[in-house]
């Protein structure tokens, strides 16, 4: 099957998702493709979530005039794709008197960056803010403007209104090869091929295999890695902020954070790989992370974690910045690349960016006046009070049924998260959307039920279920007929 477009997007990540949310203003025709079988689930599942302030990306990089601009977009998107975020603040934790320069260096780039309400506090009101922290701590730099987000839901909520206002969202259709022709590119998928006249190539990780496709060898991706812990959300140890310690040449430091949902994260330290797949925790990688954690806050430890993971950033090496730019060997192909941290809070002012360069490259746009802003996400069961809870199951029964009992999650919101405009096909899917296996016993108890619910729905048998994508089956067969067939066997 071919199909014809005048925009194509390659990639479903935050960036790729919140630039085709941005197109579907304009009468285009836009498709997305994204390689796996969901949206969100490379960079932008797998981070800090940080809604990143912008004192830290200098004045003269493009990381440091977007991140300032997505992080003020952000105060209208929450509420037009009904995806909270919590303003909660950023501090910078200075320990020496040597530290104190670079605090002042910090202070005086933010507000280059024109980052508002930037102060450097004292001790007394450093520990009035954080109780918790090491008490060698001095002070710190205070940004009252970071915040922090599910980017699970902000990725799904932007690809959804896209598809809510025209988009078309393919998933497992991974880009195999793209051709030239006279005046549009013929783009290879694996699930057919595409004319496009444009193609804005957000492919993260991969971006600089996409633009070699095409004889574009301008940049060269750099995998980084990051490792986490994830605390349970009933720690004894409170943290009301994101810590920094003083960052060095290289990194910011292992960064101490509350999630969305209210536990605490830590991570990530950086390693460079050579593998573009490469998701395992090392011990080496995690004791750094625990060792850097506990140069804050000294009581951190192992007690009361739930889930390690890792996470790969997409970096340019040779600039360390975002490069977002018309090809100049290819016409009619955008890269949208490097995209590394503070990337999650860029990402709409990243789209605004492009859309400017497609008016260059395509010519003036026009407005669709018939596109709805507003996005209704899945309710969200666990934070109603009990009067909400009674009204909702009196509309629908499923919202009473609890599967998973550490997050709260009803029967309901995974049917939701199954039918919505990009309907959840695999049990991380789910997750990513209401959480069922997030919780303290991850999925022990409710992925059982989560597998029953994706094959009555989908209509499949529970043996075709899946984890996340291709080949990730979590049963081979009914555990009734494997016994009944090993007593035919034995006799």
């Amino acid at each position: 099957m071919k199909q014809k477009t005048e925009v194509l997007i390659i990639g479903g990540g935050v960036v790729g998702t919140a630039i085709a949310r941005e197109l579907s203003k304009y009468r285009l025709d836009v498709i997305l493709v994204e390689k796996e079988a969901d949206v969100c689930t490379g960079t932008s599942k797998a981070n800090t979530a940080l809604l990143h302030a912008g004192f830290n990306a200098d004045v003269n990089t493009l990381k440091g005039k977007l991140n300032v601009r997505g992080n003020e977009l952000y105060h209208q998107l929450e509420k037009e794709l009904d995806v909270p975020i919590k303003w909660i603040g950023a501090l910078v934790v200075a320990k020496k008197e040597s530290d104190m320069d670079k605090l002042e260096e910090l202070l005086e780039n933010g507000q280059q960056n024109g980052v508002p309400d930037l102060e450097i506090i004292e001790r007394k009101e450093l520990f009035e803010l954080e109780p918790n922290l090491n008490p060698d701590s001095i002070a710190a730099l205070y940004a009252p403007t970071a915040g922090i987000v599910n980017p699970f839901e902000l990725t799904v909520a932007f690809a959804e209104n896209a598809v809510e206002n025209g988009v078309e969202v393919l998933l497992e259709s991974e880009v195999l090869d793209i051709e030239e022709q006279d005046d549009y590119k013929l783009v290879r998928t694996a699930q057919g091929d595409i004319e496009a006249e444009l193609v804005i190539n957000a492919a993260g990780l991969y971006s600089d295999k996409l633009a070699n496709m095409v004889g574009s060898d301008d940049f060269e991706i750099t995998p980084r890695k990051g490792e986490y812990y994830l605390y349970d959300k009933k720690l004894d140890i409170d943290v009301n902020h994101t810590i920094f310690p003083v960052p060095t040449e290289v990194s910011k430091g292992i960064v101490i954070t509350p999630t969305d949902e209210a536990n605490l994260l830590i991570g990530p330290n950086v390693e460079e790989v050579e593998d573009k797949s490469d998701l395992a925790n090392t011990r080496e990688g995690l004791d750094k992370v625990m060792r850097g954690a506990q140069e804050t806050i000294s009581d951190l430890g192992m007690n009361g974690v739930i889930k390690e993971f890792s996470g790969l950033r997409a970096a340019i090496k040779e600039t360390e910045d975002f490069l977002i730019e018309a090809s100049e060997k290819v016409r009619g192909f955008i890269n949208v690349v490097g995209i590394q941290s503070p990337g999650l809070a860029s990402a709409p002012a990243i789209a605004e960016m492009v859309v400017e360069i497609v008016k260059d490259e395509y010519g003036q746009l026009e407005l669709d006046t018939d596109f709805n802003s507003d996005h209704q996400g899945i309710p969200r069961f666990r934070h109603m009070s009990h009067q909400e809870r009674a009204k909702l199951v009196e509309q629908n029964e499923d919202y009473g049924e609890i599967i998973c009992r550490c997050e709260s999650v009803t029967k309901g919101e995974i049917i939701d998260a199954i039918r919505g405009p990009i309907g959840a096909r695999t049990v991380n899917a789910v997750k990513r959307r209401v959480r069922p296996g997030a919780g303290r016993c991850q999925g022990g108890f409710c992925e059982p039920k989560v597998v029953d619910i994706l094959a009555e729905e989908l209509g499949i048998e529970q043996t075709e279920v899946k984890l996340e994508g291709k080949d990730s089956q979590l049963l081979i067969e009914p555990a009734k007929e494997s016994l009944q067939k090993g007593v035919i066997d034995s006799e």
